[in-house]
């Protein structure tokens, strides 16, 4: 089965400070292209019945520039399970593969809080246009101690999607801010705060896992992400978090995220001693199992 095929468009708002697309922009390029595909399909009355995000995995190839020229996206079906299946994409930009990601999606009845089971037209749409994927690397899953790094955010109204809560790609901006609040006190010139700072590091997402566990609502009251250590190598290290209610203390999403160190020009350096010292403060432990 040929992969669906989309164009998503860019924004310049989708930019960062080092002059490329968000790690968490590419989420959202990933969802425009699911929503097309889905809208395209027999299936399209299930997008807004409670077909919900389970996971994601998103291995980042390459950076993505700001260009009027849209991003090609692949999308390919595997894994269709009773009530459950996997998209998988391909990102090109240009002749660059830019990245590689799956989304495990759920079909949910918000009335019983259950998953629901797809009904056997629904399902066989989507099982003739199952294929094999390739294997993303394995990263696993840690669990947080009692010594974290922990930053309040607040919920915007913006946030919320069509279902009234946080979208899923939003969860991907709360923990981007807390590994920024993290890492920006430890080191001086750590973070490029706009284009024309000078920094001498620079950190560079390669891959990142995040698994929804809850819905997070808008309120007044600010959520939290517990942030760990879970493992560090000569030039990477693997940042475990989890976005958390602290009015009931219940875990709505945990992430794996590796991150490579690099100097001012994005070439691989030596972690710094003082990441290595909060890797010891603040330790995440592997628990050896996939986090999706």
């Amino acid at each position: 089965m040929e992969p669906y095929r989309v164009r998503v468009p860019l924004r310049w708002v989708d930019l960062d400070a080092q002059g490329h697309a968000n790690n968490a922009a590419i989420v959202d390029y990933l969802q425009e292209a699911r929503v097309e595909f889905l809208l395209t399909s027999p299936n399209a009355h299930l997008l807004g019945n409670g077909i919900i995000v389970v996971g994601h995995q998103v291995e980042y190839l390459g950076p993505i520039h700001f260009s009027p020229e849209p991003l090609d996206v692949e999308l390919s079906v595997a894994d269709v399970g009773a009530a459950r299946f996997t998209v998988g994409y391909v990102v090109r930009q240009g002749e660059q593969v830019v990245g590689r990601a799956r989304t495990v999606l759920a079909n949910f009845d918000f009335t019983t809080g259950r998953p629901a089971r797809l009904t056997d037209a629904e399902r066989a749409w989507f099982a003739e246009r199952q294929v094999e994927l390739e294997s993303l690397r394995e990263v696993g899953s840690f669990t947080l101690g009692p010594d974290h790094h922990t930053q309040p955010f607040q919920v915007r109204w913006s946030d919320l999607d069509a279902y009234g809560h946080a979208n899923n790609t939003r969860f991907f901006d709360y923990v981007a801010e807390a590994r920024v609040a993290l890492k920006a006190p430890l080191l001086a010139n750590a973070i490029r705060m706009n284009p024309v700072d000078e920094v001498e590091h620079a950190w560079m997402v390669v891959r990142q896992d995040m698994r929804y566990t809850g819905q997070i609502v808008h309120r007044l009251e600010p959520y939290e992400v517990h942030t760990a250590v879970g493992a560090t190598g000569r030039t990477s290290m693997t940042v475990a978090a989890e976005i958390v209610d602290p009015l009931t203390d219940a875990v709505l999403a945990r992430s794996t995220t590796v991150l490579v160190h690099g100097d001012a020009q994005g070439r691989a350096q030596p972690l710094p001693p003082e990441i290595l010292r909060a890797a010891q403060d603040w330790p995440a432990e592997q628990t050896g199992r996939p986090l999706l």
